[in-house]
């Protein structure tokens, strides 16, 4: 399971970062907006990758890293949070 936004389900922006949390393990795909609870959807890895393909590039990202892009299209960079 994931974390996301509803703007990214709704498809009114795009997954601009992705979380591995090294606490739970979960992951969390996010825009360039501030994720408030309201906005906060819990959804499967398969329905992330469905809306942006792409997010398989990044499928081996470690527990207790990041990854994000400028924009879409862009190349993903990968950090340790």
């Amino acid at each position: 399971m994931c974390i996301t936004t509803d703007r990214i389900l709704a498809g009114r922006k795009k997954i601009l970062s992705i979380w591995h949390d090294e606490e739970d393990g979960m992951w969390q795909f996010l825009d360039d907006m501030e994720l408030s609870e309201e906005d906060a959807e819990i959804v499967s890895l398969e329905e992330m990758w469905q809306l942006d393909p792409s997010v398989g590039d990044i499928a081996d990202l470690p527990l207790g890293w990041m990854a994000w892009r400028k924009k879409v299209g862009g190349n993903w960079t990968r950090e340790m949070q």
